[in-house]
């Protein structure tokens, strides 16, 4: 078969791993066949195992399947494990078969169906560097991609399936090296685009922040479809479009105007038809939540414009002195080792923990950029499994956003309170990773007057989120009681409160006077709202 020819193209890393938090999941599942050979059985079997935990989830499912699958959605693992036939059902059930025959997907070097639907979930991980395979040669992963594999563990007790995340550090220590080389002109994607997007990005904020005519916030998201665009490297020539752009529209050029200067001038006419929706927001979307990942890009102007984390300026100086002149490889294998190639200098760059007291100052600028109805409406979002609208909550795990916006209400509700959450921000106050209950401390500290309140929150549900949350807040509660010269309670947020988790606490309570109370997210909000103390406490009766 001819290899197609190569064109212009925006930039679209891949059309089934959009959102960067399912990588984790798959390469865990994956990391389990590390060194067998795969074929185009083994490649069915490891899609098998990835919907038997629910990171993936074909739309046809019996009615069994979908009451495993609701209390959790995608792209979290379910709470409940599928069985075997389960899973074969599901096999047999979700091809695309015509006259007998399977007829699609079909990857090159893999069969129709499953093994081809393999290829195209783990293909974006082949060309970060994390994992190679080819049908009939064994999988390798790169130390890179084990590093992001291992940054969180999945097992299975009694049907039951517990997701840990150990080390969220991992995920973007790994991703930042892969940005770093990531080259668009690669032997997988095969496009003329010559740059590396994330060297690109950052020289061209760099010359936009030390423009004096401009205010230091870095590239707006309406200009980032001219970056995807770009066909080179000349970051400089970029900046210049770009400040002629601000010079006729400032910072609001209409959609009309990014497109026409992204196909007419850019491409030449030589583009595609595209919808505008993809042009000026999912392109964009894909790229923003990549960048966010490597953890030095920051948000400024309530999500409108992208900058460089300033606390990470040392990693950010040394990938522009080493990767900014790229290397050409016609060879995917080459490639493949140039992007696994660990960069042990900048894997011993320390991620910055930001401190307390400017944690509590940047906290108030999202206290004074949401209003409590806003902040309200979005928790009821996230405790009903919709999706947000909202610029940057939207590209935001469910996790760190339900730990973001807790604190955020919370503080916005009681001004005297100091509340302290244990998420690393960037230097724009989002968290760059959860809390994570490293070293026994739970995730939002709030101390009013005398009085501690240690606030943990939850997306689990049912069984899982007695198993996961219970015995952990526990030990988080009695370490946080140590600071506290009056009493201490802890609350904890989730979507439903499940019947075990309160069986524990009321348990606990009674066993050795531990306070903890169970809230749903809606609840919460209207406790916010309603009461003139965080700190409140009602003791049980028998």
């Amino acid at each position: 078969m001819a290899k197609r020819q190569e064109q212009y193209k925006p930039l679209l890393f891949t059309t089934t791993m959009r959102n960067p938090d399912r990588i984790k999941y798959f390469l865990n599942v994956l990391l389990h066949y590390n060194g067998q050979v795969l074929t185009d059985k083994l490649a069915t079997q490891i899609m098998g195992d990835c919907i038997k935990i629910g990171i993936y989830r074909p739309m046809k499912k019996t009615n069994e399947i979908k009451a495993k699958w609701s209390t959790i959605s995608s792209p979290e693992p379910a709470e409940l494990v599928l069985s075997d036939k389960e899973v074969n059902w599901i096999l047999a059930n979700n091809l695309n078969i015509k006259n007998g025959k399977i007829i699609k997907p079909k990857m090159a070097g893999f069969d129709y169906g499953w093994p081809s639907r393999f290829d195209t979930y783990y293909d974006l991980m082949k060309h970060l560097g994390f994992v190679y395979y080819s049908i009939g040669e064994k999988i390798v992963f790169s130390e890179l991609g084990q590093l992001y594999a291992n940054s969180i563990s999945i097992e299975v007790d009694e049907g039951i399936i517990e997701v840990t995340d150990n080390h969220p550090e991992f995920r973007e220590q790994a991703f930042l090296q892969s940005m770093a080389k990531y080259q668009r002109n690669n032997p997988f994607k095969r496009v003329l685009n010559n740059n590396s997007p994330l060297i690109l990005l950052l020289q061209v904020i760099k010359k936009l922040n030390n423009d004096k005519d401009f205010n230091s916030v870095g590239i707006s998201r309406s200009e980032i479809p001219l970056l995807l665009y770009w066909k080179d490297n000349d970051a400089d020539g970029l900046y210049q479009r770009i400040k002629l752009l601000r010079k006729e529209y400032r910072y609001n050029p209409s959609w009309e105007t990014i497109i026409s200067i992204c196909q007419n001038e850019i491409m030449e006419g030589n583009d595609i038809k595209r919808e505008p929706k993809t042009i000026m927001e999912e392109l964009p979307d894909e790229f923003i939540r990549k960048m966010r990942l490597t953890g030095i890009i920051s948000y400024r102007g309530g999500g409108r414009f992208l900058d460089i984390n300033k606390t990470e300026l040392e990693k950010v100086n040394y990938i522009l002195d080493k990767y900014s002149n790229p290397l050409n490889f016609s060879d995917e294998r080459k490639y493949f080792n140039y992007m696994s190639e660990t960069d042990t200098t900048l894997l011993s760059f320390e991620t910055k923990e930001v401190d307390q007291n400017i944690k509590e100052t940047l906290l108030m600028d999202w206290v004074n950029h949401y209003s409590f109805e806003t902040l309200k409406e979005e928790l009821k979002i996230l405790s009903e499994k919709k999706l947000s609208k909202d610029l940057i909550l939207k590209e935001m795990g469910r996790p760190e956003r339900l730990e973001f916006l807790t604190a955020i209400a919370i503080k916005s509700a009681f001004r005297n309170v100091r509340v302290i959450p244990n998420y690393n921000p960037g230097d724009d106050g989002i968290p760059r990773s959860t809390a994570g209950g490293a070293g026994d401390q739970g995730d939002i500290e709030c101390f009013e007057e005398e009085n501690g309140i240690l606030v943990e929150v939850t997306m689990s549900n049912g069984t899982q989120q007695h198993q996961m949350e219970s015995a952990s807040i526990a030990r988080h509660l009695k370490k946080f009681s140590t600071k506290i010269d009056g009493n201490s309670i802890c609350y904890l947020v989730a979507p439903k409160i499940f019947n075990d988790t309160k069986e524990f606490m009321e348990f606990g309570y009674f066993k050795d006077k531990r306070r903890i109370k169970g809230i749903d997210i809606v609840d919460f909000t209207k406790f916010l709202e309603k009461n003139e103390k965080l700190y409140n406490w009602k003791e049980p009766t028998v």
